[in-house]
């Protein structure tokens, strides 16, 4: 029988480049191996831009919490794809404003867990859990997170930067469906992913798949907005990540338009 010090260390696979590790890499973190770093130098080196579009992402993500943890009023956050803590999580954002937020978060990279079941405390007055589990396997998520959330009320299920790493063949529009149907009316999808719309950063995440334990899949605007079919999208719609209600001091920022994102909500 493996050991279970054994089974993590060979799921680290510290040889190759992990999408979390590199992400925190890229964010300035100090949570990656040396394949991580190597693999990001050679993104920044192919497209620059980068590591401002991996603080875009975070930005959209603080932005879509306090969205929906406010003015949506949603008290239940699914976020599959949570990568390594860093500042501002999901159950920091939400429960600082509404400090009875429960939130499950999920992830299948070992470093994550370790990681997560460390850092991601809750409020006294909420809950927050993670499962180590695949989005490609979404019956076992859910019934996870059953544990934690009531399924029966309103859940803002949250995937940033997630859906790139299901290729086409694994039918991710369906995954995506598979998860949102399992939740009731007033649950909302938040939903960003990097697009095929700069040669650049095709160029970069080609190099990165190359040497990479689980490849990227770059799509055009108009199939990430597919993920959304079925749902009321909220203003202003499928956007570029920086153009989704941008704070007011930050209106302006001018970055490279390598992803979208958006919010719905199901009726």
């Amino acid at each position: 029988m493996t050991h279970p010090r054994e089974e993590v260390k060979a799921r680290l696979q510290t040889d190759r480049p992990h999408s979390a590790r590199v992400w925190n890499y890229l964010l300035g973190g100090k949570d990656n191996y040396p394949a991580d770093s190597e693999a990001g130098e050679v993104i920044l080196k192919t497209f620059p831009e980068f590591a401002a579009v991996a603080r875009l992402q975070r930005g959209f993500l603080a932005r879509a919490v306090r969205f929906l943890a406010g003015e949506a009023g949603v008290r239940q956050f699914l976020d599959i794809g949570t990568g390594l803590p860093t500042a501002d999580n999901t159950h920091e954002l939400a429960q600082r404003i509404a400090p009875e937020s429960r939130i499950v978060y999920v992830d299948n990279d070992p470093l994550v867990l370790v990681h997560a079941q460390a850092l991601l405390t809750s409020s006294t007055e909420g809950a927050c859990a993670y499962i180590d589990a695949d989005v490609r396997d979404p019956e076992r998520i859910l019934a996870e997170a059953a544990k934690t959330l009531d399924l029966s009320r309103p859940v803002a299920l949250t995937m940033l930067g997630i859906m790139g790493q299901i290729s086409d063949a694994e039918r991710p529009a369906d995954l995506v469906s598979t998860l949102m149907s399992a939740l009731p009316s007033g649950s909302y999808l938040a939903l960003s992913d990097g697009t095929n719309t700069n040669g650049a950063l095709n160029t970069a995440v080609g190099v990165y798949n190359e040497q990479s334990a689980n490849t990227y899949h770059l799509r055009s605007p108009q199939e990430i907005a597919s993920f959304f079919a079925g749902l009321e999208l909220m203003e202003p719609g499928v956007v570029s990540t920086a153009a989704w209600r941008p704070d007011a001091d930050r209106s302006g920022e001018d970055t490279a338009d390598v992803s979208v994102c958006g919010i719905a909500v199901k009726k």
